[in-house]
């Protein structure tokens, strides 16, 4: 497998129980040393696809390669560099952090043992590996599982919902961690999460699920791009320019917010148009203090793409 092809490819995955579809014709690819989020709110199919790429649950149709093996034909050898998350990690409660990734250490072998510091060091835990597991917050169990994760010296690390539990700092420590596994190490992260703005800032690429089928596959750049185009403006006169700028055709939206600011929504987003937005203002004697370009959050994409969609239901 050269370093060319993709770490993960999915092609047409679907997975059934009984009558319920759960993920539906699934199909994309994962390049290396790339962070993909893997979005949806829950239920919608997010852990389904995570157990079945890590030989957990068998496809009803369609294929998985995992490192250039198919999965689960050649799931030793597909998993073999792999270290993975999935729902919450489970520990002996009774036994330290140090401890429980001894003992996990043990069964990978291959130098594990030597890599126990630097992995509680990296996830922030190296003052607290001699605590009994019981004592964690969730999110330090959290920080711990992905400790784990890293003792096979993975290229690929597979994450389901990580910083569940993580307080506001905790997250902005997770998010250099992630990045560090990427720019840093090299390794190909697969993170899937519903707190869409976090990944946001994680990711590279972006793959959003609803209702187990793949809607959006691209970039962040790529997908924030086709989604609202809008500009933000600072006028002496809003009651005026919101009357002038509602009879533009291709302004889809005018929203007053106070202080003599407007965000205007565009059918199109290009100079053109900012231009012809400026020039109709300016003509009917309405001053404009500023003029900025508006970019849609991933959080506000996935949105418009889901209708809101936000059901707390089993994944």
């Amino acid at each position: 497998m050269s370093e060319a092809d993709p770490i993960i490819r999915l092609d047409g995955v679907t997975k059934r129980f009984g009558s319920k579809v759960a993920v539906s014709d699934i199909s994309f690819d994962v390049g290396r040393g790339r962070c993909l989020g893997w979005l949806g709110p829950n239920g919608s199919g997010k852990t389904t696809l995570i157990r079945c790429m890590l030989g957990l649950a068998r496809v009803t149709s369609g294929t998985i390669q995992v490192r250039g093996h198919a999965i689960p034909a050649e799931a030793g050898s597909a998993l073999e560099r792999v270290g993975g998350i999935v729902e919450e990690p489970r520990f002996y409660p009774y036994l330290t952090g140090r401890r429980n990734l001894e003992v996990w250490a043990g069964l990978v072998g291959d130098g594990a043992r030597e890599r126990i510091a630097p992995a509680l060091e990296r996830v922030g835990l190296a003052a607290d590996g001699e605590r009994r597991v019981k004592q964690y917050s969730m999110g330090m169990r959290q920080r711990l599982g992905v400790a784990r994760s890293l003792l096979g010296d993975p290229e690929l690390l597979i994450l389901d919902e990580p910083s569940n539990g993580l307080d506001p700092s905790g997250m902005a420590d997770f998010r250099a961690m992630i990045r560090s596994f990427v720019e840093e190490d090299g390794r190909t992260v697969f993170i899937s999460s519903h707190l869409l703005d976090e990944v946001e800032k994680i990711a590279d690429d972006i793959a959003i699920v609803h209702e187990g089928r793949l809607v959006l596959h691209g970039t962040v750049d790529e997908l924030v791009a086709a989604g609202r185009r809008g500009i933000r403006l600072r006028v002496d006169d809003a009651e005026r320019a919101v009357s002038i700028l509602q009879g533009l055709r291709f302004i889809t939206r005018v929203e007053r917010r106070g202080d003599g600011e407007l965000g205007v929504t565009l059918e199109r987003h290009d100079d053109a148009a900012a231009i012809a937005v400026t020039r109709a203002l300016v003509v009917a004697g309405v001053g404009v203090a500023e003029l900025a370009r508006e970019r849609a959050t991933l959080e506000e994409r996935f949105l418009q793409i889901t209708g809101g969609s936000a059901a707390d239901e089993p994944r």
